[in-house]
């Protein structure tokens, strides 16, 4: 049997992970000179292409012939590099017996790398660290091992792991070199070193004769096969036809089934295939019940694998069916049984969501790990022709020796120094503590601070104004820590419409001197949607539709046209951080549109008046 190895490759987001796996795939010949392949081949679905984020982590598979090694087969994990999805990036470390760590040669190590390598190094894995992008003018390898040399000793890594090799490379250019100046043309450095520092899996004595066990490691929902988990196999060869259970990590058993499929990673493919050796990574489907964490083993085993537990989520929103005038028009999918449906359907696939129905009939409460997370499953569903309304996110408390305790994060911040001054300020009042303060090289600060989660629930945008769209944010758990208190809230009001119909080009620049407008001229709009931000803290009802009266009198000047300033646009990730308790994020296929919770004037009095007596 040729060796075997399994690795992941962990880092920042949008420090080159895919890129690199592109470039591995290619060389190895698992994918064909003259073969299409699309760019960042990992990233299947279409929000991770747009944004460039891997959302969902995904095994492939290489072929290497080694002078010195032999014929090795690769295994290698693509993980998230988003905080959002840092649950998963834990477990896949738990399946494989070594890491490639890529740093970007001009960021240098950032929050997320000492994430996701603090849970490498206290998994015992022994990450072989790429300095990536090193063809960039900006780039400063030298420095940035440094960096990765003191981040590795404090995040208390043994004197086995601070002797970790380390490699330069260009994954745009497809090459890594164990210098600078070496001959900059493949990738072979790179396969020997992982076939070099990674171990074979470590597996029980006569593993191939022993009853059949693997963890769970990832759970997705397929159309065809229903649910398949993917792991590695500890223990046994799994045949289709087989009986398996599930075990939970307590032992309870979840359920009996047999095997429809497994299937093996070969290159870019999922194969089936008859049976797989012990220490593969494989596929499983036939299970109607079991999810990550659980093991799958012979019905004559009793004891479960250890398994980390799945972290809870942080965060939720309500959503709701469209229930606005304007409901209906562009999505086909708009009752609540549907949505019902869909969102279970997500929540058996994604064991870091979590759907509860609330008490209020037709709405749902949806919990994950952060906004994007959440942002991310909404656009799905639009993009899928549902209509929905998304109410502010709230984070989740969680009551502990008769202490409330709410999710603190850290954040990290890269801005130019004439600006550190206003993002301080702002996340002071926001009861954010300022944790360190350094140069970070071409004129930026780096700022570190910890904070309640959900001070930062709507502060990206002002984020960018503050930062002149400069600023570089990035947020991370730490904890649950004791409850901050109030906080103040969007020091701003908002312009609502008082009439139903389309917005006319001469009432929005009459409006213009009020605030910043949210809608374009011929916009569809209705009593309680919110067209703009008002310049003070109030609230203000106002007419869009308010033409210019016409007379037979000419005015001396020519009738000059109306100049109106663009409407600021807002994401589906800003709008639903943008608005406050009492309003809505009307969520359509081809819209986007902000509106109070009750459209009608004098039920918003009455709801606002019988809150404040509360």
């Amino acid at each position: 049997m040729s060796e075997l190895r399994n690795i992941a490759i962990i880092a920042h987001v949008d420090h080159g992970k895919t890129t690199l796996v592109d470039a591995l795939l290619r060389q190895s010949g698992a994918v064909r000179d003259n073969a299409e392949m699309a760019e960042r081949a990992m990233d299947s679905n279409d929000i991770e292409r747009e944004r460039g984020i891997t959302i969902l982590a995904k095994a492939t598979s290489v072929e290497w012939s080694s002078p010195k090694h032999g014929e090795a087969r690769i295994n290698i994990v693509d993980t998230p590099g988003h905080a959002d999805f840092g649950g998963e990036v834990e477990r896949i470390l738990s399946m494989v017996d070594g890491c490639v760590l890529l740093v970007d040669a001009d960021e240098g190590p950032m929050p997320q790398t000492k994430f996701v390598l603090s849970k490498a190094l206290g998994l015992g894995l022994k990450p072989i660290v790429v300095l990536n992008k090193v063809d960039r003018p900006t780039a400063e390898p030298d420095r940035v091992l440094d960096e990765a040399f003191d981040l590795f000793s404090a995040l208390g890594a043994n004197e086995d792991q601070l002797d970790f090799p380390a490699l330069y490379a260009s994954g745009k250019e497809g090459w890594a070199d164990e210098s600078l100046d070496g001959p900059q043309k493949d990738l072979s450095a790179l396969f020997e070193a992982i076939l070099e520092h990674v171990p074979s899996p470590e597996l029980p004595e006569n593993a191939g004769e022993l009853p059949f066990e693997m963890l769970a490691t990832t759970l997705e929902a397929d159309p065809f096969l229903g649910r398949i988990l993917t792991g590695r196999i500890v223990a046994g060869h799994p045949k289709v036809g087989q009986t398996l259970k599930a075990l939970t990590v307590d032992g309870k058993l979840v359920e009996q089934a047999r095997i429809s499929k497994v299937l093996a990673f070969r290159g870019l493919k999922r194969q089936p295939v008859e049976t797989a050796e012990p220490g593969d990574i494989v596929a499983i489907a036939g299970f109607t019940k079991a999810s990550v964490s659980n093991t799958l083993c012979d019905p004559s085993i009793a004891e479960p694998l250890p398994a980390r537990p799945i972290d809870p989520p942080t965060l939720s929103v309500t959503l709701s069916p469209n229930d606005s005038p304007l409901a209906g028009r562009e999505g086909d999918k708009v009752q609540s049984r549907v949505i019902r449906e869909r969102l279970m359907r997500q929540a058996e696939g994604d064991v870091a969501i979590r759907v509860t129905e609330t008490a209020e009939k037709d709405a749902f409460e949806v919990a994950g790990r952060g906004e994007l997370q959440l942002g991310v499953l909404i656009e799905n569903m639009r993009r899928e022709g549902f209509e929905l309304t998304v109410s502010r996110p709230r984070v989740l408390l969680r009551e502990e020796g008769g202490q409330t305790l709410e999710p603190m994060e850290e954040i990290v911040i890269d801005v130019d120094e004439e600006y550190s001054g206003a993002v301080i300020d702002k996340l002071t009042q926001r009861k954010c503590e300022l944790q360190e303060m350094k140069p970070a090289g071409g004129g930026k600060t780096r700022l570190v601070l910890h904070g309640p989660a959900r001070a930062l629930i709507g502060y990206h945008g002002e984020f960018l104004t503050d930062t002149r769209g400069t600023g570089v944010m990035n947020r991370l758990y730490l904890e649950h820590g004791p409850h901050k208190g109030p906080l103040d809230s969007r020091r701003t009001g908002t312009l609502i419409s008082n009439v139903s119909g389309e917005a006319v080009a001469y009432a929005l620049w009459n409006l213009e001197e009020r605030g910043v407008m949210f809608i374009d001229p011929g916009t569809k709009v209705y009593e309680g949607m919110i067209i703009g931000e008002n310049a003070k803290p109030q609230d203000l009802e106002v007419n869009p539709l308010k033409g210019k009266q016409l007379t037979n009198i000419r005015a001396a000047g020519k009738d000059e046209a109306v100049r109106l300033t663009p409407p600021r646009r807002l994401s589906l990730e800003q709008a639903i951080s943008y608005i406050m308790d009492d309003e809505l994020v009307e969520v359509t296929p081809q819209s986007i549109r902000l509106r109070k919770r009750y459209l009608d004037p004098h039920e918003r009095k009455r709801h606002a008046k019988a809150s404040a007596a509360a």
